[in-house]
């Protein structure tokens, strides 16, 4: 079958094209045919800087959408053929993935394989931060790192529905503003926020932020909370080092600062991810969030979808076609 695989880390110009035999599904696993498979901010680190990579060769991709080709031992609810979206440890970028049956979700009613492709780490992440871990309430603000971005563009719809009193959203430019107001998003700050976020909020500050930036982005994001505030980790693009929090910027007005991460809970609470992805499904079955797809490419050109997403001048979701 054909695959893009990486032997060492680097630019996009080290995923190559490969003919690898088809991977088989052991205990508890499904192997799905892929028709469309997500390029994902992970997948870049991965290449890069070898995020969550066992070993090389290695093939990256964490998201696809297909029909069931095979169904490994104690395996219950799935058939061969049945169209799904599936959550994996890796493998994505091929004609062929392996994905465990508790990561694999029947399609939503009336969701197509190409939309369904953008389901399985956006849709449960955009509603863990909105509702699960981040607790939006109505009448809260809340600000939203990378707000052009697929989990950004669906932050911001479904902190709406949920009745946000204003939703703030942080980009890198002007066009990824005017792009991510189309989502929610009342006002939307380019490259700097701090001050811009105290001044829009009557000094007060935001109730929720959210950040996958990490870094100076995650204290400037903390330092723009209201008393009794949230924050709620999601990432590190930034790649910067890892940095403590605790008394000294808690204390004195009442904060609180969690994480979420989609691919730690598949392999910690798989029960709980799924419970979570259905809800989360809902919203798009129900018209509640759209996710916009704006690139589309064929599985040899996975590079050029890393490119594309690495210069920061995308918005929405990037599909690879297989």
């Amino acid at each position: 079958m054909r695959a893009i695989e990486l032997q060492e880390y680097g630019g996009p110009e080290v995923l190559r094209p490969v003919e690898v035999d088809v991977p088989e599904p052991g205990p508890g696993q499904v192997s799905v045919d892929v028709a469309y498979a997500g390029v994902n901010f992970a997948d870049l680190k991965a290449r890069a800087e070898g995020y969550r990579v066992p070993a090389l060769p290695f093939r990256p991709g964490l998201e696809v959408s297909g029909r069931v080709r095979a169904i490994g031992a104690g395996v219950t609810g799935l058939s061969v053929g049945q169209e799904v979206t599936a959550l994996t440890a890796g493998g994505a970028y091929a004609e062929v993935a392996v994905a465990q049956a508790a990561t694999v979700f029947p399609l939503p009613e009336g969701v197509g394989l190409r939309t369904a492709a953008t389901l399985p780490t956006v849709l449960p992440t955009a509603y863990a931060l909105v509702h699960t871990v981040g607790r939006l309430q109505p009448g809260e603000s809340v600000l939203v790192q990378s707000a052009a971005g697929g989990i950004g563009t669906v932050v911001g719809q479904l902190a709406k529905a949920a009745g946000a009193g204003a939703v703030y959203g942080v980009v890198s430019s002007a066009a990824k503003a005017e792009y991510a107001r189309g989502y929610g998003y009342d006002e939307v700050f380019v490259g700097e926020f701090e001050k811009a976020v105290r001044a829009a909020t009557g000094e007060r500050g935001v109730d929720l932020a959210l950040d996958p930036v990490g870094g100076e982005t995650l204290k400037a994001s903390l330092a723009s909370l209201a008393v009794f505030g949230r924050l709620v980790s999601f990432g590190n693009a930034s790649s910067a080092e890892p940095w403590s929090v605790g008394q000294p910027e808690l204390y004195p007005t009442g904060l609180s600062v969690s994480g979420f991460s989609v691919l730690t809970l598949a392999q910690t609470a798989p029960a709980a991810l799924r419970t979570l992805a259905e809800r989360a499904f809902a919203k798009v079955a129900d018209g509640t969030a759209v996710l916009p797809i704006t690139a589309e490419f064929p599985l040899e050109e996975a590079a050029r979808a890393h490119r594309l997403m690495g210069e920061r001048t995308s918005t929405g979701k990037l599909l690879l076609k297989i």
